[in-house]
């Protein structure tokens, strides 16, 4: 008898937290506001070096391609031979960009165009066919 009375109260309390949980992630759901983005225009783009580039040599890449306009400072990854940078479109494109870096420094490297058939892929990483991503929108369409 004691025992069937422990185990219901612990049952109730189980379902007290899983009702409280659910509860919990519908508001969240609801409230999530869309990310707002400072800057739409941003853009990513790359230049590809033949050879692979030295510390003394992405120092002195990063420096040029700050002093281009258009391009947001904190935002220049060089790694190997690769340098990946993000721009304001609506000021610069990467073709003005690529020339602007070339003029600055004798590098031997070329600019990276995305494929044809790359271009009309989707890259979102979230899987619109998963249950939660159906429940999410779901329960977002409710409350909006």
């Amino acid at each position: 008898m004691k025992i069937n009375k422990t185990l219901k109260k612990a049952l109730f309390a189980v379902l007290v937290l899983v009702v409280v949980f659910f509860g919990i992630l519908v508001f969240h759901i609801v409230t999530a506001k869309p990310a707002v983005y400072e800057s739409p225009n941003l853009q990513v783009s790359r230049i590809d070096f033949k050879s692979t580039i030295p510390p003394e040599q992405a120092q002195k890449i990063c420096k040029d391609l700050r002093a281009i306009k258009g391009i947001t400072s904190d935002s220049i990854i060089v790694k190997r031979n690769v340098v990946v940078y993000f721009h304001n479109n609506k000021v610069a494109n990467s073709k003005k960009i690529y020339d602007e870096l070339m003029a600055k420094g004798k590098y031997d490297a070329q600019r990276y165009i995305l494929p044809v058939g790359m271009a009309t892929k989707e890259v979102c990483p979230v899987d619109q066919n998963s249950f939660s991503y159906k429940m999410a929108k779901s329960l977002h369409q409710i409350f909006n």
